[in-house]
Order: structure tokens, then sequence, then C-alpha cells
């Protein structure tokens, strides 16, 4: 059960906003979920983009919870860079708009966060690591790259089953400018509503 605040940012999720051309370049990610739940084999997606600070983590953090919200089972979401910097704190803050309940849980130069999404499911812990962290799956999952230097730079991920890129723009532009909020938030949106969409097309 997501916590009512998320359910209320969910209402405002239209996918009849995602045009056909988008809805083309995510239906790789919704071909991999599918098979994977056809086959009763668990789904890991490690969402990958250059310093591990937005986009990443914003489609992490989207990815699990929609899985949670449409119920589609063995779902394990991560994050990661080509190289760790540190969870940009504008994340943490646009999420909890959204309402998730994050916490910081240590603090320096790339702070732990653990951001839940219901009230009795695990939280998913946010910091900033490369794709290849021990943290994450050494194998069988799908990298999808979600900024497009990553893709470019990054033509081999080892242990990747797939490659699908859904790059986004990056809300970077934005900082130390007076519209920095608002278009944290217009990202984090998107990114929830394209992925929302993606595991509302599994059946199980």
């Amino acid at each position: 059960m997501l916590y009512a605040e998320i359910k209320s940012t969910i209402q405002s999720f239209d996918f009849n906003q995602i045009s056909e051309e988008r809805k083309s370049v995510l239906q790789p990610l919704v071909d991999f979920i599918q098979n994977k739940t056809s086959n009763r084999q668990e789904i890991r997606l490690n969402l990958i983009c250059t310093h591990n600070s937005r986009r990443s983590h914003l489609s992490q953090v989207w990815a699990q919870t929609a899985a949670a919200h449409y119920n589609i089972k063995d779902v394990s979401c991560y994050s990661g860079g080509t190289e760790a910097t540190a969870l940009f704190p504008m994340v943490a803050e646009t999420l909890m708009l959204s309402g998730f309940k994050v916490k910081t849980i240590s603090e320096g130069s790339n702070p732990v966060y653990s951001i839940k999404f219901s009230a009795n499911e695990l939280p998913i812990i946010g910091f900033s690591k490369t794709y290849d962290d021990d943290f994450n799956p050494e194998s069988g999952f799908a990298a999808i790259m979600t900024c497009s230097q990553a893709d470019g730079g990054c033509p081999f991920i080892a242990g990747a089953e797939k490659r699908i890129p859904i790059t986004f723009e990056d809300p970077k532009v934005s900082d130390a400018t007076p519209q920095q909020k608002q278009i944290y938030q217009d990202r984090s949106l998107q990114i929830g509503t394209e992925m929302f969409y993606v595991f509302s097309k599994i059946k199980q």
C-alpha cells in the first residue's frame, strides 16, 4: 500500500501525454519485464547515469514504486553511474514533495538515504555509486541508460543481459536558478509517469 501522498501524486500521471515515439523507446523495457514475469524469473533493473546523482535515482525510485503499485513480483531496482559523486540533495527534496519519506542514514561527501514509498515495504537505499559497485547485481540485469553521456560513454556494461537506452533531460541545467524546484519536479513526474506506464503494460 503506497503512502496516500504518493497515491495522490500518481493520480496526475497521464499516459496519453506520452508520445507514440516515446512509447516505442519504452517498449524494450516493457518486453524485458514481461518476458521475465511470464517466465517467473526475477527482474533486476540497473538504472545508469553518468554521476548517479539525479536521473538514475529518480528512475530507480519510481520504477520500484511502480512495481509495487501494479503488484509485479520479484522486481529489484538499482542505480549506478560511470563515476560515483553524491545523490543531489534536490532529488531527495523532490521525492519528498511527491510523498516519499526520505531519511538521511549517514552524512558526508556521499550521504546515504533511506527512501520509503510504503509503510510496510523495505526502503530504497539511495547513494551514489558506480554501476558495477558491489551493492548492485553482477549479472542477469537490464542496464537502462538514463542519460546519453552514459549511453555513449559506456559501450559495454559487464553482466547486463540487455541494454536499454531511455534517456531523460538533465534537471541539473536549472541548478542555481529560480526555476530549479519546478524543473526537478517536472522531470521527476515525467520519469514517474513513464515508469508507471511501463509497469501498467505488464500482464501477469
